[in-house]
C-alpha cells in the first residue's frame, strides 16, 4: 500500500517525465530514495538530447552503483513514472538496487500507443521487470497517477 511519501515521489517522477518531453525527450522521469525516505538522486530521460541509452532508471542505477554502499542500495526504492525496460531493469539489477515502484507498465504504454495508432519504435522486445530481473520487489502500476502518464504520453506520440 502506498504512503504519502510515496505519492509525493510518484508525483516528482510525473514531473521529471514533463519536464522531458518539453525538452524534446521522451516522458520518463525517475526518483532514487534511500531508506530513510531521503531523494539521493533524481534525472529525465534523455534519450533524444543526449544518447538513445540514457533512461533515467539507468542514470539513476549508475549513480546508486557509484556513490552508495551494496547494503544502502539494497534497502533503496526507485521510483519511477513507467517500468523500467530491460535494459534499464538488467541496470537496476546489476546496481543490486531493492523495490521498484512504476506509476505505468509497458503493457499500458502498448495499449495506449495502439489507442492512438502508433507503432513502437523501440529496437528491444518489452518484458517485464520480472522477466528480466525476477528478485526486485515491484509495485504498479499505480491507478489514478497512470492517467497523468498517459496523458504525456500520447502528447509525446503526437509531437512525434
Amino acid at each position: 500500500m502506498l504512503n504519502d511519501k510515496d505519492k509525493k515521489h510518484l508525483q516528482r517522477c510525473i514531473e521529471l517525465a514533463a519536464e522531458a518531453l518539453a525538452a524534446g525527450d521522451e516522458p520518463f522521469g525517475s526518483v532514487l530514495v534511500d531508506a530513510d525516505g531521503t531523494v539521493m538522486n533524481e534525472d529525465r530521460n534523455r534519450a533524444n538530447t543526449v544518447d538513445a541509452t540514457y533512461h533515467p532508471e539507468t542514470a539513476v542505477a549508475r549513480w546508486a552503483a557509484q556513490n552508495m554502499t551494496a547494503d544502502a542500495r539494497t534497502q533503496a526504492t526507485v521510483y519511477t513514472s513507467g517500468e523500467h525496460c530491460a535494459m534499464c531493469s538488467a541496470a537496476h539489477a546489476w546496481a543490486g538496487l531493492g523495490r521498484i515502484v512504476y506509476i505505468s507498465s509497458s503493457k499500458q504504454l502498448g495499449e495506449w500507443m495502439a489507442e492512438i495508432g502508433a507503432t513502437s519504435s523501440s529496437p528491444i522486445s518489452s518484458l517485464s521487470i520480472q522477466e528480466v530481473a525476477p528478485n526486485i520487489p515491484v509495485e504498479g502500476p499505480i491507478a489514478g497517477l497512470d492517467e497523468q502518464v498517459k496523458a504525456l504520453q500520447i502528447r509525446a506520440q503526437k509531437r512525434n
